[in-house]
């Protein structure tokens, strides 16, 4: 399994290979406008593609990795140096400084050395998770080599600070929309939510362009299902992929809880 760059909640990483075996046998530009960690977007690497997220410095951050890997590079292995000579303190000076300037080489720093790389923000936009006392971080050689692996893989594609409408707004018949939102039932755990009868609309849209798209959502976790009721209209069909233990759960509750989520398919 290849290892994550950006680590942001509801990583598709353990999934990517079996959802990738749903993937229509063609298509033209791929769209992915709720990004995140872009697990899909490294495991299909479409040769053109258009991904969006309205955590600007989110976006700020990829945009970095596909120009400038080294540089990138180079400032995390600054802040982690720093970390480790000076202690915890230098994390708090770094998320200031994010909090500041919301710098795309800062936030990479804080989602390598926070709890659990639990990616938190507040009502503000600002980071808001602490040091993670008792690991160092990933070192600076091995996140190089993967910063440079992923900026390869997403030099096709086009990153933009955009709701998702914005976003895939320039998607016609034969492309490919592969949508991750918020899950309805996870609310305040994701940067930033949708409107649900929106969001439906939205789907009927694309069915009316012939735009084929892959919506991964609520599904079933341990004896609990979350599965919603999209309109039958609006899909065609609907899988469960194993997506292994909830990390959420682990981490929170320290319960290992097997999670099945949702893939509808409109075609």
């Amino acid at each position: 399994m290849f290892k994550p760059v950006i680590k942001w909640s509801g990583s598709k990483r353990s999934q990517a290979a079996r959802i990738k075996e749903y993937l229509p046998k063609e298509f033209n530009r791929y769209y992915e406008p709720f990004i995140g960690g872009g697990s899909m977007l490294y495991a299909i690497n479409p040769p053109d593609a258009v991904c969006g997220d309205i955590c600007a410095p989110l976006i700020d951050l990829w945009n970095e990795i596909k120009r400038d890997p080294m540089g990138l590079s180079e400032a995390y292995r600054q802040h982690w140096t720093k970390l480790q000579t000076e202690g915890y303190q230098a994390y708090y000076e770094i998320r200031d400084d994010f909090n500041r300037t919301r710098s795309p080489e800062d936030l990479l720093f804080l989602s390598r050395t926070c709890v659990n790389g639990l990616i938190r923000f507040n009502a503000n936009g600002d980071f808001n998770n602490s040091l993670h006392h008792t690991r160092p971080g990933i070192s600076p050689d091995s996140l190089e080599k993967i910063i440079l692996d992923w900026s390869e893989h997403i030099q096709g594609a086009e990153f933009i600070a955009a709701d998702y409408t914005v976003t895939t707004e320039s998607a016609q018949t034969g492309d490919l929309i592969y949508l991750d939102p918020p899950y309805f039932h996870t609310k305040g755990r994701y940067y930033g939510a949708i409107n649900f009868d929106a969001f439906l609309t939205y789907l009927e849209h694309l069915n009316s362009k012939g735009i084929k798209y892959m919506l991964s959502f609520d599904g079933i976790r341990g004896e609990d299902d979350f599965t919603i009721e999209l309109p039958k209209e609006l899909y065609r069909r609907h899988e469960f992929i194993p997506s292994g233990n909830s990390s959420f759960k682990k981490v929170m509750d320290k319960e290992s809880v097997h999670v099945l989520e949702s893939l509808y398919l409109n075609w």
